[in-house]
């Protein structure tokens, strides 16, 4: 567990997303959860050491089975964008690890079983405001990777955990992603009105700005290459000749490539359908 800025800690060990925790006089904000049984239970032992007081509250930053597999073994009450919630009512009950693949972290997980999900029991729309301390946190709705996609915000600190919408090292999350609109998402982070900030990315911890401007221009060049075949009303399958250039960007090891090499694919394909060839819309997250 790292600390950040006082009282506020983020841990990059575990598979699956960054988690983090902020440590208050009334309780333990906690944001996102490991998918792993067993990470679960070393990252609750870890949280057993912060001083604070009594209450659990856990942040779920979209509704990827990375970050939300792990929610019901927190055993605390779960709150996330009403989008995100509107997700989980429409899945079955019961997780099963077997289906599609995605490139996802948890897909290397092995025995994961059956798992019963834990749906978010607060929500908001666009905004809430939590006072467990002298400083508010802010939970915000900040679509692009997925509709329900939200930011933990503490503006006395200058800090920000936003999930996907920035990745570090590793291609994105396509399959959910609204491209304009997480675009427009990222200048928000590149503006005045987040300079000076920590910038905890949902996959890889604390982030420059270089790699935040990295990823606007990825995100960019991503949604030209999938207009032009939209353009030609190419067939979903076309996707398949945009992976191996768009994983040049990234210092990828052999151990990750076909991963990453599935999380485009799986992505693309996906958002293709969905923005260009669908003729009905669904949630669309991952």
């Amino acid at each position: 567990m790292q600390s950040i800025a006082t009282d506020i800690y983020i841990d990059t060990q575990y598979l699956g997303a960054t988690l983090g925790v902020i440590s208050l006089p009334h309780g333990l904000i906690q944001i996102d959860a490991p998918p792993s049984p067993e990470d679960c239970r070393a990252w609750r032992a870890a949280l057993m050491n912060l001083g604070s007081g009594s209450e659990r509250l856990l942040v779920n930053l979209d509704a990827h089975p990375d970050r939300t597999l792990g929610a019901r073994a927190m055993d605390c009450t779960i709150v996330a964008q009403e989008k995100t919630a509107h997700v989980f009512r429409t899945r079955p009950t019961t997780f099963k690890a077997q289906g599609d693949e995605t490139g996802s972290d948890w897909e290397s997980i092995p025995g994961l079983g059956n798992i019963r999900w834990a749906p978010p029991e607060i929500t908001f729309s666009h905004q809430m405001t939590i006072h467990w301390g002298d400083s508010p946190v802010l939970l915000e709705h900040h679509p692009g990777p997925t509709a329900g996609a939200a930011w933990v915000i503490l503006p006395e600190a200058k800090v920000v955990f936003v999930g996907d919408a920035v990745l570090k090292n590793q291609p994105p999350f396509l399959a959910g992603a609204d491209l304009p609109v997480w675009i427009d998402t990222l200048k928000l982070l590149l503006s005045p009105a987040y300079r000076n900030w920590l910038v905890v990315s949902g996959r890889g911890g604390v982030v420059a700005v270089d790699v935040i401007r990295a990823q606007k221009d990825y995100l960019d060049q991503v949604q030209k290459k999938v207009e032009k075949l939209a353009n030609k009303k190419s067939a979903p399958e076309a996707v398949e000749n945009l992976i191996t250039p768009l994983l040049r960007p990234f210092k990828i090891s052999s151990s990750h490539l076909h991963k990453y090499t599935r999380r485009l694919r799986y992505g693309l394909h996906h958002y293709y359908t969905r923005h260009y060839r669908a003729t009905g819309s669904g949630s669309g997250e991952e």
